[in-house]
C-alpha cells in the first residue's frame, strides 16, 4: 500500500505489512502440513509391515484430500495426495484399490499440469508405477507404454534417483528386458537418497539390492 499522507502513514504501513505477512504465514502453514504428512507417510511405509498400513494410509488420504480442497491450485499437496492414495491402493483390494489408484492418477495428472517438473519428478515416478501395476482393459487404466513414458520423464528430471531407478527396474523386469533392469537396479543401489525422504529412499535401496540379486 502506498502511503499518501504523513497523517495516515503509520496506519498505511501497518496494513501493508499485515497484507504482506499473511500470504507468507499461510504458505508456511501449508508447507508444515505437507511436511507432517510426508513424515507420517514415511513412518507408515517404512516401519509398518505390508498388510498393516491401511488404517494409517486411510487417515493420511483424508488429510491430503482436505489440504487439496483448501489449496486446489498448489501442485505439491496434489503430488502428496497422489503418493498417499497410490500407497493406499497397494494395501487395498478389488474396487477399493482401483478407486484409490484412480484418485492418485487424477491428483498426479493435475499436479503436473500445474508443475511440469512434477515436484522434482516424484509425480512421474508414481504415475509410472500406477500405469504399470493397475490392470488394463475395461477394468482399469494400466498401460505399459504410458508407464514407460512416465518413468522416462522422471529419469530426465532426476536420473540418479533411487525411487526412479528402482520402479523402472521393476517395470523392465516384468517386461522381460533384463539387461536394462539390471542397469537401473544398479543405479538405484548406487543412487543418492533425498535428504527430505531418507527413510523411504533407503528402504527402496534395500529392495533394489534384492531386485538386482534376482536378475
Amino acid at each position: 500500500m502506498i502511503r499518501r499522507r504523513l497523517l495516515t502513514s503509520a496506519m498505511g504501513l501497518g496494513v501493508s505489512l499485515s497484507l504482506a505477512v499473511l500470504p507468507v504465514a499461510a504458505a508456511h502453514a501449508w508447507e508444515a502440513r505437507v511436511e507432517g504428512m510426508k513424515n507420517h507417510w514415511e513412518r507408515v511405509v517404512t516401519e509398518q509391515p505390508e498388510g498393516e498400513r491401511a488404517d494409517g494410509l486411510k487417515a493420511l488420504a483424508g488429510q491430503a484430500e482436505r489440504l487439496v480442497e483448501e489449496h486446489p491450485d498448489a501442485a505439491v499437496p496434489l503430488v502428496w495426495q497422489g503418493i498417499i492414495e497410490a500407497s493406499w491402493a497397494r494395501e487395498r483390494s478389488g474396487l477399493g484399490a482401483l478407486s484409490s489408484a484412480k484418485s492418485a492418477r487424477a491428483a498426479l495428472e493435475r499436479a503436473v499440469e500445474l508443475d511440469p517438473q512434477g515436484h522434482n519428478g516424484s509425480a512421474y515416478v508414481t504415475l509410472g508405477a500406477l500405469y504399470d501395476r493397475v490392470p488394463g482393459g475395461l477394468v482399469g487404466f494400466g498401460d505399459s507404454e504410458t508407464a514407460e513414458r512416465m518413468f522416462q520423464q522422471a529419469l530426465a528430471i532426476r536420473p540418479d534417483g533411487i525411487d526412479v531407478n528402482f520402479y523402472y527396474a521393476a517395470f523392465l523386469k516384468e517386461e522381460g528386458r533384463l539387461d536394462e533392469a539390471r542397469e537401473h537396479a544398479r543405479r538405484a543401489v548406487e543412487g543418492q537418497a533425498r535428504p527430505s525422504r531418507t527413510a523411504s529412499d533407503e528402504a527402496l535401496r534395500d529392495e533394489a539390492r534384492e531386485l538386482l540379486a534376482s536378475l
